[in-house]
This record gives structure tokens, C-alpha cells and sequence, in this order.
């Protein structure tokens, strides 16, 4: 636990990408959200880090060092594997991949020596970890992948993607959840809404969700996307 200026407390758990870790942070950061500690004005989960903000009291009401206290306090039963399962969900997000809707399949494939069916599968197969969000509201950091989807991002970045965009890099999937610049490798996309001012809350996932990615086809996508509408 270190501060960040005179107003943030970053709680490190760990100094790498992993799915132990961003369970950790987002353990501690649900719990941290239903204690209500005094002063606190904001609680952000990263990959491997919690920044807690927090609104200094000269009355000496809120301060750092009685802050940590009550930190320590609300974590010490919050982050045993237990805890953490209990607040789990699984959301199922239908993606269709390739063509039109997955532009960058193709150049996916011939990097990771694969084909692209292979790429499609790997990339739903298996259940995915939602560590935080971030870059723009709603929009999920999803991993970690097989490491036979190892790829990098794009040298140039595209000045426009399409909502609903599912793209891949550094073995991690984001989904734009509106139309917007994007350097990662699109690979598909959703017709699911990410983001709704409208709805409480307003984002449809949250740090320490597991997404299960389903192949769609167009004429399901279409379906899909007009239920929306």
C-alpha cells in the first residue's frame, strides 16, 4: 500500500498479468465499495493494482494512516478464494467472426501460424477473466489467452471501428463499446450493448466477470443486433 500524491492510496497485489491477481483486485475492490469507509470518493481496479481515492478531512477525520487501518480491516476476510467465487458471473457475449465483422481474421491466422477456425476456436473455447475497464466507458480487458494467440497490436491504428468491435492483442480481447479509433486486431462482433447511461448499472461487465465468447453467424448477429435496436 503506497500513496499516490496526498489524496490516493494504490493497494499492489502483484507485478504481472494474471488471473489470480485481477481476482484479488476485484475482491478487494468490491469489498472496499460495500464497507463505505469515510473520505472515500472513488475505487478503481486495475490489472494488478486498486487505486483508492480519497478526500482528505482537516479535522483529521480521513486521513492516510487511519485510512490504511480500515483498509487492512475490511481485506483481511474479503480476499480468501471463497469470497471471490461467490461474487463471480458468467456472461455469454455472441460474437460473429471473420468477413465483414471480423476484418483482421485473416492477418490473425497467418501470424499465429494457425487457421482461422483455429483462431475462432481458441478464442471461444475457453471462459475469459474480465480484469478492469477502461479507455472508454464500458469497455472490458479480457484474458488471459492461449499463448498460440500471441500477437502484438496493429502498427497502425484505425482512425474508426464500429461498436461492437471484438479485437485482440497481447493474448487480450477488448470489445469497443462504440464506435471509435482502435489499434487492436479485429477479430468479430457483437451485436451486445456495453454501456447504457440508461441502465443501473450502466455498464454490462464489471472487474471480475468471466465471458464465454459464441460463435454467431450474420443472419444471427442481424437478429440480435435489431432486438436491440
Amino acid at each position: 500500500m503506497v500513496p499516490q500524491g496526498d489524496r490516493t492510496l494504490l493497494l499492489i497485489f502483484g507485478d504481472q498479468i494474471d488471473v489470480s491477481t485481477g481476482r484479488r483486485c476485484a475482491a478487494a475492490a468490491a469489498a472496499l465499495r460495500a464497507a463505505r469507509l469515510p473520505g472515500v470518493t472513488d475505487i478503481v481496479p486495475s490489472f494488478t493494482q486498486v487505486a483508492l481515492h480519497y478526500r482528505p478531512d482537516p479535522s483529521g477525520a480521513c486521513n492516510s494512516e487511519l485510512l490504511a487501518a480500515a483498509i487492512r480491516k475490511t481485506l483481511a476476510s474479503a480476499l480468501d478464494e471463497t469470497a471471490q467465487a461467490d461474487r463471480a458471473r458468467t456472461i455469454e457475449i455472441p460474437v460473429c467472426y471473420g468477413g465483414e465483422y471480423g476484418p483482421d481474421l485473416p492477418d490473425v491466422a497467418r501470424h499465429c501460424g494457425l487457421a482461422p477456425e483455429e483462431v475462432i476456436h481458441l478464442h471461444s473455447d475457453q471462459p475469459a477473466y474480465v480484469f478492469m475497464l477502461g479507455f472508454a466507458p464500458g469497455a472490458p480487458y479480457i484474458g488471459v489467452h492461449d499463448k498460440r494467440l500471441t500477437i502484438g497490436r496493429r502498427a497502425t491504428p484505425r482512425a474508426a471501428l464500429p461498436a461492437g468491435s471484438v479485437a485482440i492483442a497481447n493474448l487480450q480481447t477488448i470489445i469497443y463499446p462504440n464506435a471509435s479509433p482502435g489499434g487492436w486486431h479485429v477479430i468479430g462482433a457483437t451485436p451486445a450493448v456495453l454501456f447504457d447511461p440508461a441502465n443501473e448499472p450502466p455498464t454490462l461487465f464489471a472487474p471480475g466477470d468471466t465471458v464465454k465468447f459464441v460463435p454467431i453467424d450474420p443472419v444471427e448477429f442481424q437478429a440480435l443486433k435489431d432486438r436491440h435496436a
